[in-house]
């Protein structure tokens, strides 16, 4: 009885591991390929917010543990029609806004591709 529960419940959780692959492979080709539909807009807007998201890994290695951590940089940006857009956006590109700052943002549907500031934050 025990062993014929097994043999269902392995293929059944295989089945559903792969099934997540795959839904999520295709919603990122989707959103990909939506993004390739958008027209690539330039706006005013300011910076209102930034935020970071940091994943830690633990790995186990010949009794040896070994951690790793990934940051993920968001920026959200509000503009003249008060509507905000949160995007991923590089370290690089995270280290060079804030909060505040004024300019021209320009995106492609989910897609954050610049911010050229006009007017930083520190200015009145």
């Amino acid at each position: 009885m025990y062993f014929s529960f097994i043999g269902l419940i392995v293929p059944i959780f295989f089945i559903v591991i792969f099934g997540i692959f795959i839904f999520t492979a295709v919603k990122g080709i989707g959103q990909w390929h939506s993004n390739n539909q958008q027209p690539v807009l330039t706006v005013a807007a300011k910076v209102v917010s930034k935020r970071t998201n940091v994943s830690r890994h633990n790995h186990t290695n010949d009794n040896n543990i070994h951690s790793t951590a990934d940051t993920t940089y968001y920026a959200t940006f509000e503009v003249e029609s008060g509507d905000r857009m949160e995007f991923h956006i590089s370290g690089k590109e995270y280290g060079k806004l804030a909060e505040g700052d004024i300019g021209k943002l320009t995106f492609q549907g989910t897609r954050y591709q610049n911010f050229e500031r006009i007017k930083t934050s520190y200015e009145e």
